[in-house]
């Protein structure tokens, strides 16, 4: 039943992470040398224009173009693009500065962008506009309009020759048209359609105000009143992606997918125009139905594909099939693995030429004739069947593939991907169709290197429409008829029929979560019935016809929110499967409490009843991946309880509790939708198949993740319940502070403390405690005010004068017993935090020749933090000396655990032994060496001395875990840069100890194999000269104009010698524009992803002059075999040409072999007495149990 209430406009579009800038300051420099207007007014003129100018006209169905997609990738317009390219533009006046610039063509508008993935371009020319296109010169053209001239400049003279052809072209079609064609320029008779909305907006980030004009579905922008009678503008907004949103008084925001605009108007008044105009233009957008009315053109689309309901305005673009809003719905249950379900009318930048031409091909009818070949009657759906109906039978035919047309090599995988090869070079997508759907793998290998997948091979043979279905189809999953058929699916078994009623507060539905606080006012009392399956709510209770209903098999999910979250005491929301919210609320939380269970009961699964049970405050179904079979998403029940997340696996008889405070991560993969939870022991992965309900899971997840108080138990915790913060705190002092003179005593930087303190408490999982970074002092600090602030105190507020009593008693045993009884009182969390720090102290005073931080001071300094006092009761003081002392006998340390700390203890000393008998060199360094990746179980601590090059430190990694080299094992140490996503393969005979102090925090090294070091090799042996030269896109980081902009990626000829490298303009030029000594040059392989490389196969090159004066910039090659052969020949020119030593087996054997004592224990570097520490590594040696018996 149609929701009489529920009409709020569906204007909530996610904001994406990706912000592009409308200007780039060199933008901004091109401007300058701008014309000015024929006025001779200024070209940022704040001059207010009549209220209806002149000329400019807007058409309401102009398609315009679709910009780019979400994820950044280009879009093929509606609006066809015709021609597109890098050119270089030369501003007006003679300048000489040229920019790079993406020029796009379409059949209205000439537009450039600062790079092809820019959703908003600097500048858009309407094709009606253009009077003449000339050629002025060596690969220069002229592009002139009534007032203005633009120059380009091709890379050649047939590519600018084309340009001109085509632009003419363009222009002469344009002008023969009828003037109602779409344009935003002058029209040929000159007639006016003005504007919905126009004048002057200060936007954010520009000092002067832009002229705005709101027409039809989109939003134009223009520096001043002339460009706008012009027609010559900066850019548009396509409003079926916008959303306005009031800020304050005058300002409102125009979000986006890929920007936020913030507009300030003159006046109150002027704002409510602004946002009402642009309010009507993104429905306006929404509206659209040209999308729709082209697929309906293909009869049989005009009917959906599953029921048979006419002008369906659904579509699962992987599947090809057209299907109407109730299907719809049903469809996104299945989730993407198995079809991706898009608006025929408001999903506008999805329906590219290629994939409208793809629904006219195989649409409806071909798509049925597979899917549905075999269809029994008594199982088809009709326009009336329910939601339960259309879920049962779209599982069996999309998930399961239970009814189509088996192609006659089903079974028989090679041959399956075989066929698949060859039909994809052909235009019978019927036949891809069948093959990709009965098992072919769609990334199968096709045996040619030149195309080695199949999406390849259509390219190469020209494909589009093949190239088109294999990309909506990447992801898909193959459909498999589960064991047991569908009677074992979850919903075959009944769900419990439950009867409650009575008056709730509700507000109408929303399509996105509630953000903000609903007041009371926005609530209206509705009698509610939850009857025979179907939630209904009515007017009052004398209404027989209802207002609207759900349906509890469409709900997802029911959350349970705090008291006095909205307006009214008591809310519960309803989460449905069309993404849609409701939110009911109730004066009496014990009522609310009723009809909470109540609806619970009425959808959640019976085999995750016990959920029930729980005081929940969100429950509902999610899929999810995990164990050894991550290939296919199933389907689980969730209860959030607190800090425990309660799931009922598919194949799980009982609810599995997963304590969210002791993960160990907790993540979010891909475009928000997939979220990990890893545990000691398994790793979940949630998928968001609804984006409502599974954005509030997530942060619902992190939260409960996340400390919620200052008590310990409110804390983030590891497997042995101590509070994370005070672990990081604690391993951090172990690795770099055990020496440190006066820790403990010493106090920190108040505002680093204050700083540290504030991001453990908030997340201490995302924080990593590196040296260097983090002083031992301020954690020190740190760990002492997180006990002082501490709610309710380590030995809480109800036990602590129990403990200062007991230092009264004189017998040393009753005073040990009264202690390990009062020990048992505390609570878990207490008990194990207090065991953890009274170990670290321990350990703390066993260096106390070092550190001058014994027993009886860290007793002064921690006495009063831990029992929060002032310092003047000296018992506190005395428990914690006495925990100290008695740590063994109190805490009953067992064997293993005294064993762990013996083998700690014997490395320091055996490293201090060495290091003051002179056996270690002077300079020697312990450094964190990773094996493979960069992982805690991969990690190995290794001495540096001066002399060890990066060949004996990788034999050292190898022997410690025992690898074996092969033949042609190329294993090799990376120095790897986080920050710059780069990595370096150290020479083999390059000295460790230099690359270690010139190290960043965000840098480490790694032992792993050189994948590409045989092709290398070849590559090498085969060439002729020491040389190496080509083309290769150059980007400098560096500031332009002193503006700090980065410059783009260029195409510059390069050539590669035995001293240098020259970089040229162009393969032409005699005189290099650049050159840099080879031996300055420090190349990494790799490049940050948010510079945008053109390519995947890309340099990171530093040079430091002898001045030590540095530059950066990025190199891209065109192929992974370019890569090789340029970073092969940079090798081989920095080292003599010996890349590889020739006998590494001779290296190995001479090294000296390690002390097997130490086996892989962390070394912890340390200084301190030397007498000292001979004493107590002669003690240790004669009996190892002296250093962790009271003294």
């Amino acid at each position: 039943m149609a929701n009489k209430e529920d009409a709020e406009p569906v204007t909530g579009w996610p904001r994406s992470l990706r912000v592009n800038s409308l200007f780039s300051e060199d933008e901004l420099i091109e401007d300058y040398y701008d014309a000015p207007p024929a006025n001779g007014g200024s070209g940022w003129s704040d001059h207010v224009p009549s209220p209806r100018p002149p000329v400019p006209a807007f058409s309401r169905s102009s398609p315009g173009t679709l910009g780019d997609r979400m994820d950044g990738t280009a879009a093929t317009p509606l609006s066809p693009t015709i021609k597109v390219g890098w050119l270089d533009k030369n501003p007006p006046q003679g300048s000489y500065i040229y920019q790079k610039r993406w020029v796009k063509l379409d059949a209205d508008h000439l537009r450039y962008f600062d790079t092809e993935k820019d959703a908003y371009s600097k500048r858009f020319i309407p094709v009606s506009s253009i009077s003449r296109i000339a050629s002025v010169g060596d690969q220069k053209f002229e592009v002139v309009t009534n007032n203005r001239n633009f120059v380009f400049r091709a890379e050649s003279d047939a590519d600018r020759n084309e340009w001109i052809r085509t632009l003419q072209q363009i222009a002469e079609e344009r002008k023969s048209k009828a003037p109602e064609r779409t344009s935003m320029s002058l029209t040929t008779n000159g007639a006016a359609d003005p504007a919905d909305k126009s004048g002057f907006l200060e936007l954010r980030g520009f000092k002067h105000k832009l002229f705005v004009a709101v027409a039809g579905d989109k939003v134009f922008l223009y520096k001043n009143a002339e460009d706008y009678r012009l027609g010559i503008g900066i850019t548009y907004i396509e409003m079926n992606v916008g959303n306005v949103k009031e800020v304050d008084r005058r300002g409102f925001d125009l979000t986006t997918p890929y920007r936020i605009f913030s507009f300030s108007a003159d006046s109150d008044q002027e704002k409510e125009e602004w946002v009402e105009a642009m309010q009507q233009s993104i429905a306006e957008a929404l509206s659209n139905s040209e999308v729709a009315e082209r697929i309906w053109a293909v009869e049989s689309n005009r009917f959906c594909a599953d029921c048979g309901s006419p002008k369906p305005d659904w579509a699962s673009i992987n599947l090809c099939v057209v299907i109407c809003k109730r299907c719809a719905g049903e469809h996104r249950g299945l989730g993407p693995g198995i079809t991706k379900v898009r608006s025929l009318k408001m999903d506008r930048k999805v329906w590219t030429e290629e994939l409208i031409e793809l629904f006219h091909q195989i649409g409806n009818a071909v798509a049925n004739q597979f899917w549905a070949a075999n269809v029994p009657p008594s199982e088809a759906i009709t326009p009336a069947s329910g939601s339960q109906e259309r879920r049962r039978f779209l599982i069996a035919k999309y998930r399961e593939g239970k009814y189509r047309r088996y192609h006659p090599l089903f079974g028989n995988q090679e041959e399956l991907d075989r066929a698949l090869c060859a039909a994809v070079t052909t235009s019978d997508l019927a036949e891809t169709q069948a093959l990709l759907f009965c098992g072919a793998a769609v990334t199968c290998a096709t045996g040619d290197p030149q195309c080695p997948t199949p999406l390849a091979l259509a390219e190469k043979s020209g494909q589009r429409l093949q190239m088109e279905f294999l990309l909506h189809n990447k992801t898909s999953e193959t459909p498999r008829l589960e064991v047991g058929g569908s009677e074992e699916k979850p919903y075959s078994v009944p769900l419990p029929s439950v009867t409650h009623n009575g008056f709730l507060y509700k507000t109408p539905s929303m399509a996105k979560p509630v953000g903000e606080r609903k007041g009371q006012e926005e609530f209206s009392r509705r009698w509610c019935t939850l009857q025979d399956g179907v939630l209904s709510y009515y007017e009052n209770d004398r209404n027989a016809v209802p207002n609207g209903e759900i349906k509890v098999e469409e709900i997802v999910c029911l959350v349970n929110n705090p008291p006095h979250a909205h307006g009214i005491e008591s809310t519960f929301e309803v989460y449905i499967e069309s993404e849609r919210l409701y939110l009911f609320g109730l004066e009496s939380p014990d009522s609310a409490r009723e009809w909470l269970k109540s609806i619970a009961k009425s959808f959640v699964h019976p085999r995750a009843e016990e959920l029930l049970a729980l005081d929940f405050e969100r429950i509902g179904r999610l899929h999810y991946k995990g164990g050894l079979n991550l290939e296919r998403a199933k389907e689980g029940w969730f209860a959030l309880a607190g800090s425990t997340l309660h799931v009922c696996f598919e194949d799980s008889e009982r609810q599995e509790p997963l304590q969210l405070r002791k993960l160990q991560e907790l993540s979010i993969q891909g475009d928000n939708e997939v979220l990990v939870l890893v545990e000691r022991r398994r790793t979940l992965y949630i998928q968001g198949e609804r984006k409502l309900d599974f954005l509030g899971w997530v942060h619902a997840i992190q939260k409960a993740a996340g400390s919620s108080g200052h008590t310990l138990a409110e804390q983030q915790l590891t497997e042995s319940d101590v509070p994370l913060l005070v672990d990081r705190c604690i391993d951090y002092i172990t690795q770099c502070g055990l020496t440190s003179e006066g820790i403990y005593r010493k106090s920190g930087q108040n505002s680093k403390t204050t700083s540290l303190l504030e991001m453990l408490r908030r997340d201490a999982r995302s924080v990593r405690l590196k040296e260097g970074e983090h002083q031992v002092d301020d954690v020190a600090n740190t760990l002492k005010r997180f006990f002082r602030d501490l709610g309710d105190g380590l030995f809480t507020g109800r036990w602590g004068q129990d403990w200062l009593r007991a230092t009264a008693l004189e017998d040393e045993e009753a005073k040990i017993g009264e202690y390990r009884r009062l020990l048992g009182t505390l609570p878990t969390v207490n008990r194990a935090t207090l065991k953890a720090l009274i170990n670290h102290l321990f350990r703390v005073q066993r260096f106390s020749g070092e550190n001058q931080m014994n027993t009886h001071n860290l007793a002064i300094v921690f006495g009063p933090t831990l029992f929060q006092t002032d310092g003047k009761d000296y018992k506190a003081g005395r428990v914690v000396e006495d925990l100290i002392s008695h740590y063994v006998k109190i805490f009953n340390v067992n064997d293993q655990e005294m064993k762990k700390q013996q083998d700690e203890i014997m490395a320091i000393m055996k490293m201090r032994e060495a290091a003051s008998s002179g056996t270690q060199q002077a300079g020697d360094f312990i450094c964190t060496v990773y094996l493979e990746e960069k992982k805690t179980e991969a990690e190995q601590h290794v001495k540096i001395p001066a002399t060890m090059t990066a060949e004996e430190l990788t034999f050292e990694i190898l022997d410690r875990r025992k690898i074996v080299t092969k033949e042609k094992d190329y294993w090799s140490c990376f120095e790897v840069n986080e920050r710059e996503e780069a990595e370096r393969p150290l020479h083999y005979s390059e000295k460790v100890l230099p690359i270690l102090h010139c190290l960043g925090t965000e840098s480490y090294l790694v032992v792993k194999k050189q994948m590409s070091m045989e092709n290398m090799l070849i590559y090498l042996a085969s060439r002729v000269g020491d040389c190496k030269h080509g083309m290769m896109k150059f980007r400098e980081e560096r500031n332009l104009l002193g503006l700090g902009l980065s410059t783009g990626f260029h195409d510059r000829y390069f050539i590669l010698n035995h001293t240098c490298l020259r970089l040229y303009k162009e393969v032409r030029s005699h005189k290099p524009e650049k050159e840099w000594p080879v031996r300055n040059l420090k190349v990494y392989l790799g490049i940050k992803k948010k510079l945008r490389p053109p390519t995947c196969w890309g340099f990171t090159v530093f040079y430091e002059n002898e001045k030590h004066e540095k530059q950066q910039w990025y190199l891209c090659c065109d192929t992974q075999a370019d890569l090789r052969e340029w970073f092969a020949t940079f090798l081989h020119v920095q080292n003599g040409g010996a890349l590889w030593p020739s006998e590494t087996s001779k290296v190995r054997a001479s090294r000296s072999p390690q002390d097997s004592r130490l086996g892989n224990i962390s070394l912890i570097p340390l200084r301190g007495n030397e007498s000292e520490m001979r004493n107590s590594v002669a003690a240790f040696a004669t009996d190892p149990l002296t250093l962790l018996r009271n003294v």
